[in-house]
Protein backbone atom coordinates (compact mmCIF):
# COMPACT_ATOMS: atom_id res chain seq x y z
CA UNK A 1 0.00 0.00 0.00
CA UNK A 2 1.67 3.11 -0.93
CA UNK A 3 0.89 6.01 1.02
CA UNK A 4 1.64 9.96 0.25
CA UNK A 5 2.33 12.15 3.46
CA UNK A 6 2.13 15.93 3.04
CA UNK A 7 3.78 18.22 5.61
CA UNK A 8 2.19 21.92 6.87
CA UNK A 9 0.45 23.40 3.92
CA UNK A 10 0.83 27.22 4.11
CA UNK A 11 -1.92 29.19 3.33
CA UNK A 12 -2.98 29.47 0.19
CA UNK A 13 0.08 29.15 -1.80
CA UNK A 14 0.94 26.13 -0.22
CA UNK A 15 -2.98 25.17 -1.28
CA UNK A 16 -2.26 25.52 -4.64
CA UNK A 17 0.95 24.17 -4.58
CA UNK A 18 -0.55 20.64 -3.07
CA UNK A 19 -3.72 20.75 -5.73
CA UNK A 20 -1.30 20.87 -8.13
CA UNK A 21 0.45 18.16 -7.01
CA UNK A 22 -2.60 16.08 -6.41
CA UNK A 23 -4.08 17.22 -10.18
CA UNK A 24 -0.69 15.16 -11.44
CA UNK A 25 0.08 12.55 -9.46
CA UNK A 26 -2.77 11.59 -6.71
CA UNK A 27 -3.49 8.16 -8.83
CA UNK A 28 -0.12 7.09 -7.96
CA UNK A 29 -0.87 6.49 -3.98
CA UNK A 30 -3.46 4.62 -2.24
CA UNK A 31 -4.50 6.71 0.65
CA UNK A 32 -3.24 10.31 0.94
CA UNK A 33 -2.44 12.26 4.94
CA UNK A 34 -1.85 16.11 4.17
CA UNK A 35 -0.86 18.13 7.70
CA UNK A 36 -3.50 21.14 6.88
CA UNK A 37 -3.48 23.72 10.50
CA UNK A 38 -1.87 26.68 8.68
CA UNK A 39 -3.88 25.99 5.68
CA UNK A 40 -6.04 28.82 6.01
CA UNK A 41 -3.95 31.96 6.12
CA UNK A 42 -1.34 30.15 8.28
CA UNK A 43 -3.56 29.90 11.41
CA UNK A 44 -5.36 26.79 11.38
CA UNK A 45 -8.30 25.48 9.23
CA UNK A 46 -11.57 26.35 7.86
CA UNK A 47 -14.45 24.26 6.78
CA UNK A 48 -14.14 25.17 2.82
CA UNK A 49 -10.58 24.47 3.08
CA UNK A 50 -11.33 21.04 5.04
CA UNK A 51 -13.92 20.11 2.43
CA UNK A 52 -11.63 21.37 -0.88
CA UNK A 53 -8.91 18.85 0.87
CA UNK A 54 -11.02 15.88 0.79
CA UNK A 55 -13.04 16.60 -2.42
CA UNK A 56 -9.37 16.84 -4.17
CA UNK A 57 -8.35 13.05 -2.78
CA UNK A 58 -7.00 13.79 0.52
CA UNK A 59 -8.08 11.10 3.06
CA UNK A 60 -7.23 12.28 6.28
CA UNK A 61 -6.47 16.15 7.75
CA UNK A 62 -4.10 16.12 10.90
CA UNK A 63 -3.69 19.53 12.69
CA UNK A 64 -1.31 20.74 15.71
CA UNK A 65 -1.12 23.34 17.65
CA UNK A 66 -2.75 25.88 15.66
CA UNK A 67 -5.94 23.58 15.69
CA UNK A 68 -8.58 26.22 16.94
CA UNK A 69 -7.33 29.00 15.82
CA UNK A 70 -10.76 29.20 13.24
CA UNK A 71 -13.34 29.04 15.59
CA UNK A 72 -15.83 27.37 12.98
CA UNK A 73 -13.89 24.55 12.60
CA UNK A 74 -15.29 23.42 15.77
CA UNK A 75 -18.54 21.79 15.32
CA UNK A 76 -17.29 20.68 11.92
CA UNK A 77 -14.43 18.63 13.58
CA UNK A 78 -17.26 16.68 15.81
CA UNK A 79 -18.68 15.61 12.14
CA UNK A 80 -15.86 14.78 10.21
CA UNK A 81 -14.45 11.93 11.39
CA UNK A 82 -11.28 12.01 9.43
CA UNK A 83 -10.22 15.46 10.45
CA UNK A 84 -8.35 14.80 13.27
CA UNK A 85 -6.79 17.14 15.70
CA UNK A 86 -3.77 15.51 18.89
CA UNK A 87 -5.09 12.71 20.79
CA UNK A 88 -3.22 14.79 24.03
CA UNK A 89 -5.70 17.37 23.92
CA UNK A 90 -8.39 17.76 26.71
CA UNK A 91 -10.97 14.89 26.44
CA UNK A 92 -13.48 17.73 26.59
CA UNK A 93 -12.09 19.23 23.14
CA UNK A 94 -14.26 18.72 20.14
CA UNK A 95 -13.36 16.20 17.69
CA UNK A 96 -10.93 12.94 17.80
CA UNK A 97 -7.20 11.97 17.74
CA UNK A 98 -7.26 9.33 15.71
CA UNK A 99 -9.29 7.88 12.99
CA UNK A 100 -9.65 4.59 11.47
CA UNK A 101 -10.28 4.29 7.47
CA UNK A 102 -11.46 1.40 5.38
CA UNK A 103 -10.27 1.89 1.68
CA UNK A 104 -9.76 -0.82 -1.07
CA UNK A 105 -10.87 -3.35 1.59
CA UNK A 106 -7.64 -1.88 3.47
CA UNK A 107 -8.32 -0.38 7.16
CA UNK A 108 -5.68 2.34 7.50
CA UNK A 109 -5.23 4.26 11.31
CA UNK A 110 -4.04 7.81 11.35
CA UNK A 111 -2.99 8.74 14.86
CA UNK A 112 -2.56 12.84 15.49
CA UNK A 113 -0.49 13.71 18.95
CA UNK A 114 1.41 16.64 19.83
CA UNK A 115 5.08 17.19 21.60
CA UNK A 116 5.20 18.45 25.40
CA UNK A 117 9.00 19.92 24.50
CA UNK A 118 9.10 23.44 23.61
CA UNK A 119 4.89 23.17 23.24
CA UNK A 120 2.16 24.67 24.76
CA UNK A 121 1.71 22.38 28.07
CA UNK A 122 -0.67 19.37 26.97
CA UNK A 123 -1.09 15.84 28.46
CA UNK A 124 1.95 13.15 27.58
CA UNK A 125 1.58 11.62 24.29
CA UNK A 126 3.31 8.82 25.05
CA UNK A 127 0.78 7.74 27.55
CA UNK A 128 -2.33 9.00 25.00
CA UNK A 129 -1.12 7.03 22.34
CA UNK A 130 -0.49 3.77 24.69
CA UNK A 131 -4.33 4.42 25.57
CA UNK A 132 -5.60 3.65 22.19
CA UNK A 133 -3.07 1.47 20.33
CA UNK A 134 -4.34 -2.17 21.79
CA UNK A 135 -8.02 -0.77 20.01
CA UNK A 136 -6.48 0.21 16.86
CA UNK A 137 -4.77 -3.08 16.83
CA UNK A 138 -7.94 -5.23 17.10
CA UNK A 139 -9.02 -4.10 13.93
CA UNK A 140 -5.67 -3.11 11.61
CA UNK A 141 -1.99 -3.31 11.74
CA UNK A 142 -1.40 -0.52 9.16
CA UNK A 143 -1.19 2.27 11.81
CA UNK A 144 0.29 5.88 11.10
CA UNK A 145 1.24 8.76 13.72
CA UNK A 146 1.81 12.19 13.08
CA UNK A 147 3.54 13.38 16.01
CA UNK A 148 3.50 17.72 15.62
CA UNK A 149 6.35 19.41 17.75
CA UNK A 150 9.64 21.02 18.18
CA UNK A 151 12.00 18.42 19.92
CA UNK A 152 13.66 16.09 17.23
CA UNK A 153 14.97 14.17 20.79
CA UNK A 154 10.33 13.46 21.65
CA UNK A 155 9.95 12.15 17.92
CA UNK A 156 12.89 9.86 17.84
CA UNK A 157 12.10 8.63 21.62
CA UNK A 158 8.62 7.90 20.12
CA UNK A 159 9.65 6.59 16.90
CA UNK A 160 11.91 4.10 19.21
CA UNK A 161 8.73 3.59 21.74
CA UNK A 162 7.23 2.41 18.80
CA UNK A 163 8.61 0.01 16.43
CA UNK A 164 7.58 -2.72 15.69
CA UNK A 165 4.01 -1.79 17.15
CA UNK A 166 2.93 1.07 14.30
CA UNK A 167 3.63 1.75 10.46
CA UNK A 168 5.08 4.69 10.58
CA UNK A 169 6.16 7.83 13.01
CA UNK A 170 6.58 10.91 11.27
CA UNK A 171 7.15 14.57 12.65
CA UNK A 172 4.95 17.98 11.66
CA UNK A 173 5.56 21.35 12.82
CA UNK A 174 9.45 23.08 12.05
CA UNK A 175 8.33 23.37 8.84
CA UNK A 176 11.53 22.08 7.81
CA UNK A 177 12.47 18.93 5.95
CA UNK A 178 15.10 16.60 7.63
CA UNK A 179 16.89 14.27 5.93
CA UNK A 180 17.28 11.43 8.81
CA UNK A 181 14.58 9.05 6.99
CA UNK A 182 15.11 5.70 8.36
CA UNK A 183 12.82 2.20 8.59
CA UNK A 184 13.82 1.18 12.37
CA UNK A 185 14.21 -2.23 13.77
CA UNK A 186 10.55 -3.30 14.30
CA UNK A 187 9.66 -2.35 10.45
CA UNK A 188 8.63 1.35 11.64
CA UNK A 189 9.49 4.21 9.61
CA UNK A 190 10.52 7.40 10.61
CA UNK A 191 11.49 10.96 10.13
CA UNK A 192 11.89 13.49 12.11
CA UNK A 193 10.24 16.11 10.16
CA UNK A 194 8.09 15.54 6.82
CA UNK A 195 8.42 19.62 6.04
CA UNK A 196 6.44 22.41 4.77
CA UNK A 197 4.16 23.02 1.47
CA UNK A 198 3.97 26.46 0.74
CA UNK A 199 6.49 28.92 0.10
CA UNK A 200 10.25 28.54 0.91
CA UNK A 201 11.87 31.69 0.59
CA UNK A 202 10.32 33.32 3.89
CA UNK A 203 10.75 32.00 7.39
CA UNK A 204 8.28 29.10 8.11
CA UNK A 205 6.06 29.84 5.40
CA UNK A 206 5.80 33.45 6.09
CA UNK A 207 7.21 36.34 4.23
CA UNK A 208 11.10 36.71 5.64
CA UNK A 209 9.91 40.83 6.38
CA UNK A 210 8.14 40.51 8.79
CA UNK A 211 9.92 37.92 10.88
CA UNK A 212 13.17 39.53 10.72
CA UNK A 213 11.99 42.94 11.84
CA UNK A 214 10.07 41.01 14.78
CA UNK A 215 13.66 39.77 15.86
CA UNK A 216 15.01 42.75 16.04
CA UNK A 217 12.32 44.54 18.00
CA UNK A 218 10.68 42.66 19.81
CA UNK A 219 7.05 43.81 19.05
CA UNK A 220 4.00 42.27 17.89
CA UNK A 221 3.13 41.63 14.16
CA UNK A 222 0.72 40.90 11.50
CA UNK A 223 2.51 37.86 9.42
CA UNK A 224 1.46 37.54 5.81
CA UNK A 225 1.81 34.53 3.50
CA UNK A 226 5.01 33.94 1.71
CA UNK A 227 4.58 33.02 -2.03
CA UNK A 228 8.03 32.90 -3.29
CA UNK A 229 9.89 29.28 -4.11
CA UNK A 230 6.83 27.40 -3.37
CA UNK A 231 7.49 23.76 -2.77
CA UNK A 232 5.79 20.54 -1.79
CA UNK A 233 7.15 18.97 1.24
CA UNK A 234 6.70 15.23 2.56
CA UNK A 235 7.09 11.51 2.23
CA UNK A 236 6.45 8.71 -0.13
CA UNK A 237 5.61 5.33 2.70
CA UNK A 238 5.33 2.15 1.35
CA UNK A 239 3.67 -0.10 3.90
CA UNK A 240 2.71 -3.73 3.27
CA UNK A 241 -0.76 -4.27 4.36
CA UNK A 242 -1.20 -7.57 5.52
CA UNK A 243 1.90 -7.20 8.38
CA UNK A 244 1.79 -3.46 8.80
CA UNK A 245 5.26 -3.22 8.55
CA UNK A 246 6.92 -0.44 6.62
CA UNK A 247 8.34 -1.27 3.40
CA UNK A 248 9.95 1.85 1.81
CA UNK A 249 10.37 5.69 2.86
CA UNK A 250 11.09 8.36 0.31
CA UNK A 251 11.18 12.27 0.75
CA UNK A 252 9.11 14.33 -1.45
CA UNK A 253 10.77 17.60 -1.80
CA UNK A 254 9.68 19.68 -5.28
CA UNK A 255 9.38 22.94 -6.40
CA UNK A 256 6.16 23.74 -8.36
CA UNK A 257 7.30 24.41 -11.57
CA UNK A 258 8.73 20.60 -11.11
CA UNK A 259 5.35 19.69 -10.39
Amino acid sequence: MKFLIIGDVVGRPGRNTLFKYLEKRRQNYDFIIVNGENSAGGFGINVKIAKEMFERGVDVITLGNHSWDKREIYPYINEQKNLIRPINFTKEAPGNGYTIVEKNEIKVAVINAQCKVFMPPIACPFLAVEEVLPKIKEETDVIILDFHGEATSEKQAMGWNLTGRVSAVYGTHTHTQTADERILPGGTAYISDIGMTGGHDGILGMNRRESIQRFKDGMPTRYSVCEENLRINGIELEVNEKTGKAISIKRVNMGYDEI
